[in-house]
């Protein structure tokens, strides 16, 4: 029986059969004018195909195997790109320039979806983003699964990066940096992630050391691509968490293409599952588009347009927590009333032009603006008790709290609004020399945010209210009578009119050289950021800031493929507009940038076992971070500090190991450690919020020998417990509680119908679909009780507060159809 063959053990079957599965290699052939050849041929083995009008070709490969591709046309030279090995279906980008006088040989090898670069990137197969089970599936799921990236929080599409939070990532989607609403503070309030994965041609992922050509963020880097169709498709999946449908469009001539996606979720199924029961009705509905006009063979004009509509309406019923020891098992009860009313809408329209100025130049101009208006409205009263529960196995009460004790009620109202247009406009280049490129562009960036926070939170607690713990308000509630007026015990009242005006660029070279017999890549480059920020005052403070990176690789020559990198460089992150409030609200316009210095030691070891291809990656990193802005982080909402005092460090290693476990499929798993700590105020330090620990992440693809369309995927996590934060104006240096640790297992099981090799001849009614498939998902698979923060309840006895855990979802079982035309 064949190694790792989960599904198949569990089925009992013997014989192993090995299918071929398939990887594509695309691109656009050239002449040495940078003129697109039509009529061009492209063969490997048995395998061919021709360019079209505009010199675009697509042709499929047997994966996990050595392929030698030839360009061939009858009025120019040859051109041969031998020793390729992708992985099942990975899309490979090659664009070659076909001669008059001289023969190309390029000799590449690409194992499990890696590219021989300078960069620290991750390159994720499309395919496997769309197929692998998640609650909030897409881009996002795959990278919870890497060892550096913390994300406990299945609805939530949000993700921390060796040991950032949710603020230090950047995404950009065909090199337009894209953005999240600003407001949410629940994971469930979430809906869709930008990323539409139905529309994604490539995706690469940083965790730290990137390129100057990057932006100023101190954590990742998320780098899409959307496709550019060739033919017409049209994909469509619905299931119980919603549907979404893509339809890929070209015109005759080839000039024109369109890709578009509407999506639709609704998270009340998972939601349902929590301890909290509710009458939750959220709807969370997006469209895209991204069309392409290629006016000639030197000059395109991309647009890419987003529409997010998102509502959500919860009307919370009542919540019984159970917690404690197996010696002192506690129960908190809670009855609401009142209603939550939140809509976020986002609006991104952006243009893109790309001249091919020669064979060597290639120039750019990318203008987007973001909308975004967001209203957080909500009026609820909880009422709770704590008590100890039956663990009485006989009992017909058992699991339930007995004698309820220290009675309260907490009164949370918000009227929160917002309003945020941000507009960019950019130039970007490149130009080629030989073994090397230079790198430059520049950027301009206005933010015009208006935001009015109005929040207060009441407590009660056997008939008299809690004053905020501040000196003005101290007494010796219930004994002495205190005839202040009312206080809200937390509240924020601020109003903000905040305008940032941004410049910055970069510049970088990279070249490719030899060292005895090894070949030696670097990269050099830098960047420059000036900001001024201005409030409604007429308060006005600016900054600059400088960001020197290298990227150093090292392949030797080895008979093993070996390849060794390194990375250091200076990252600034420039304050945003959450970044420059303080926890009161106000807007503290002097917020320096935040600085971390990267040291990231990597090596990369791609292999044939069992004659398919694999690949160990390792990396070990430091980061060193100065002017830290300290947060809290309560579920996915963070509130600063804005007061710079803050210094920390990060450090860790990690190492994943993926390829094809089972033949035709691609698999990986990954172990991480990371510590990251701070010291705020020179008091020592302490734990950060996202200070996870350990780390491990498979992702695992099989199917039934024999059944070979019978499919199974698996991702599991298992991280160690954050730390679990403190209570309203509580000292963090008294809290450090962690969470428990959070295990989770997410599995999907489908039946594919039609695929890429299964077709069916005209005559039978299948032959209309080019993918066809039918499955269920079972999310959080083992029942694992997770849980994100704590609710702090005061017990008036004993005068403790009580780190109430709240949990994540349950076990849910989803099906899902799948059709592509």
């Amino acid at each position: 029986m064949r190694p790792f063959s989960v599904l198949g053990a569990i089925i009992v079957l013997c014989n192993t059969i090995v299918f071929a599965q398939n990887a594509t290699i695309t691109g656009i052939v050239l002449d040495e004018n940078n003129n697109a050849l039509s009529n061009v041929n492209i063969s490997a083995g048995t395998l061919g195909t021709t360019t079209n009008d505009i010199g675009y070709y697509s042709l499929e490969l047997v994966a996990d195997q050595e392929n030698t591709i030839i360009f061939s046309h009858i009025a120019f030279k040859d051109v041969v790109l031998e020793n390729l090995i992708l992985t099942t279906n990975d899309i490979f980008e090659f664009n070659p320039v076909l001669k008059n006088n001289t023969i190309q040989i390029g000799g590449v090898t690409v194992l499990a979806n890696g590219e021989r670069a300078t960069e620290t990137i991750l390159n994720i197969a499309p395919a496997t983003i769309r197929k692998i089970p998640g609650a909030n599936a897409g881009v996002e799921t795959i990278l919870k699964l890497l060892p550096g990236v913390n994300a406990n929080n299945e609805l939530s599409t949000q993700y921390a990066v060796r040991g950032g939070n949710y603020d230090e990532n950047l995404v950009y989607v065909n090199e337009i940096e894209v953005y999240r609403p600003f407001l949410i503070r629940s994971a469930q309030q979430e809906g869709l992630s930008f990323v539409n994965s139905d529309l994604v041609q490539n995706v690469k992922f940083s965790a730290g050391g990137f390129q100057a050509k990057y932006g100023d963020k101190l954590s990742s880097v998320l780098d899409i691509k959307y496709k550019t169709p060739t033919v017409f498709s049209l994909r469509m999946e619905g299931s119980f968490l919603g549907a979404q449908a893509s339809v890929e469009t070209v015109s005759k001539n080839g000039k024109f293409s369109s890709l578009s996606g509407l999506r639709y979720r609704n998270n009340a199924l998972l939601v349902n599952t929590q301890q909290t029961q509710s009458n939750f009705n959220p709807s969370f509905t997006d469209v895209q588009s991204y069309l392409t006009y290629r006016f000639n063979p030197k000059f395109k004009l991309d647009f890419l347009g987003n529409l997010a509509l998102n509502d959500y309406v919860n009307e919370p019923l009542n919540r019984q927590t159970n917690f404690g020891t197996l010696e002192n098992p506690q129960a908190l009860i809670v009855y609401y009333e009142g209603l939550e009313k939140n809509r976020y809408t986002t609006a991104l329209g952006a243009l893109k032009g790309t001249y091919q100025l020669n064979e060597n130049t290639v120039l750019k101009l990318i203008s987007s603006l973001y909308h975004t208006t967001e209203e957080e409205y909500s009026d609820v009263i909880a009422t709770y008790g704590l008590g100890q529960v039956d663990s009485n196995f006989t009992s017909e009460t058992m699991g339930s709290a007995l004698n309820p004790r220290g009675i309260g009620s907490q009164f949370n109202r918000t009227r929160n609004d917002l309003d945020a247009l941000i507009l960019n406009v950019e130039h970007k280049g490149s130009h080629t020399m030989n073994n090397s490129i230079l790198e430059w562009g520049t950027k301009y960036t206005h933010e015009d945010i208006r935001d009015q926070l109005r929040e207060s939170e009441f407590i009660d607690s056997v008939g008299f209210s809690i004053r905020p713990p501040r000196p003005e308000f101290v007494n010796n509630q219930p004994l002495d009578p205190y005839n202040a007026p009312l206080v809200a015990y937390n509240s924020l009242n601020a109003l903000n009119f905040v305008q940032t005006d941004r410049f910055s660029g970069y510049a970088q070279f990279g070249t490719q050289n030899k060292w005895n017999k090894a070949n030696v890549y670097y990269n050099l480059g830098i960047r420059f950021h000036h900001w001024s920020v201005s409030d409604d005052t007429g308060e006005q403070v600016s900054q600059t800031v400088y960001s020197p990176r290298l990227q150093l690789a090292l392949k030797p020559d080895w008979n093993k493929d070996m390849l060794f990198r390194f990375s250091t460089g200076l990252y600034h992150q420039p304050p945003f507009y959450r970044e420059l409030r303080d926890v009161t609200g106000v807007v503290i316009p002097s917020v320096k940038a935040q600085r971390a210095i990267h040291f990231v030691l990597g090596s990369e070891y791609s292999f044939l076992l069992w004659e398919r291809a694999f690949k160990l990656l390792g990396e070990a990193y430091y980061k060193k971070l100065e002017h830290v802005n300290p947060y809290t982080l309560e579920d996915v909402r963070i509130r600063y500090s804005a007061n710079n005092d803050t210094e920390a460090y990060v450090y860790g290693a990690e190492l994943r190991m993926n390829g094809a476990f089972v033949p035709g499929t691609e698999s990986w798993i990954s172990v991480g450690y990371l510590k990251t700590e701070e010291n705020r105020n020179n008091r020592g330090y302490i734990s950060r919020p996202t200070d996870q620990r350990l780390k491990i992440g498979v992702l695992f693809q099989d199917y039934i020998p024999k059944i070979p369309d019978l499919k199974m995927y698996l991702n599991l996590v298992y991280q160690t417990g954050v730390p679990g934060g403190s209570p309203s104006y509580a000292d963090p240096y008294i809290f450090q509680n962690r969470l428990r640790d959070y295990k989770r297992a997410d599995l999907g099981i489908s039946y594919i119908f039609v695929g890429k090799d299964k077709q069916f001849p005209a005559t039978h009614w299948l032959h209309a679909f080019k993918e066809l498939s039918l499955g269920f998902e079972i999310f959080n698979l083992f029942n694992n009780q997770n849980s994100i923060t704590n609710t702090w309840v005061r017990d008036v006895d004993s005068k403790n507060e009580f780190a109430v855990p709240n949990y994540l979802t349950s076990r849910v079982l989803n099906l899902k159809l799948g059709i592509h035309l």
